[in-house]
């Protein structure tokens, strides 16, 4: 009895090793063995190339160039801003005042970036006020397109520049920009509009009216910084011929009296910085300044 019981045991165990493998079997790839009823997981595919589902999605592609295109415009938006504004006029003068003073780096940059940037914001309330009333609110509210909210705060950004331009007598300037434009660019049309210019035309052409609206951003924006330039050193010079004349004084004075070696803007300072308090030049000076702008 006994060698038919261990002739039955063999034929079991050849069949235990030689069947298809059970869960019980199954081993991950950290050489654990996985219990019976674990669930199969499928193995991961392949994720596509992202840049080959942007090439072949325009629409995506197209989101993307805007979105690119959002945030170039965002990162030079202040420069733009400030360039377009009073702050230019503004912190020219106040550098060119440092200068005829004669204090080296006193007011610092910083103080006369803060004061100009300050005095901006007063003299450009109203038409960020026009701009925010006409253009942001009624956008925000989905009550105008985003071409129509351009349009018009394009169009109260205008008449500020229009209205410098004019006040400086400086439309030579936008014609020495738009004679520049591409034919497709120009709008030679007469208009009847309280912000235009029809002199200094450099083709003799004294019937042509253009309105600044009618002129692009491209020719308009470095004509107006321009005349913003040409008005603050006009002022600067106004203020630096009574600096001018204290340092005449006091090197002919040092002079008479055999003073060779001490140099006289060593003397003039206190001076300068004396007439200045007396004759309270911030006050005149900021004073000037705000009345200089239309």
């Amino acid at each position: 009895m006994l060698p038919m019981s261990a002739t039955h045991a063999h034929p079991v165990a050849a069949v235990e090793t030689s069947g298809p493998p059970t869960t019980a079997n199954r081993v991950d790839t950290f050489g654990r063995t996985a219990p019976p009823n674990a669930p199969v997981v499928p193995a991961a595919q392949p994720s596509p190339n992202v840049l080959e589902q942007q090439l072949n999605a325009p629409e995506q592609a197209l989101n993307s160039l805007k979105l690119f295109l959002m945030v170039t415009v965002l990162s030079v938006a202040p420069a733009v801003l400030l360039m377009t504004t009073s702050f230019l006029r503004i912190s020219v003068v106040l550098g060119l005042l440092r200068q005829a003073l004669g204090t080296q780096q006193n007011p610092s940059n910083q103080v006369i970036g803060a004061l100009a940037l300050f005095m901006s914001a007063l003299i450009m309330t109203p038409t960020w006020s026009t701009v925010y009333e006409e253009a942001i609110v009624p956008y925000s509210e989905k009550e105008i397109s985003g071409e129509h909210a351009w349009e018009v705060a394009r169009s109260s950004l205008v008449n500020f520049m229009g209205r410098q331009i004019d006040k400086a007598g400086n439309s030579e300037d936008v014609w020495l920009f738009y004679d520049r434009l591409p034919e497709n660019l120009r709008k030679p049309q007469a208009v009847d509009e309280p912000s235009y210019f029809a002199a200094n035309d450099p083709n003799g052409n004294t019937t042509t009216a253009l309105s600044y609206h009618d002129i692009p951003l491209q020719a308009l924006l470095p004509a107006f910084m321009i005349s913003e330039l040409k008005t603050a050193f006009l002022i600067g010079f106004i203020i630096f011929l009574p600096f001018l004349v204290l340092d005449i004084v006091i090197s002919s004075v040092t002079n008479a009296m055999g003073m060779m070696m001490l140099p006289p803007t060593t003397i003039s300072l206190p001076f300068k910085i004396m007439l200045f308090v007396l004759v309270d030049g911030w006050h005149l000076i900021i004073g000037m300044l705000l009345e200089s702008f239309g």
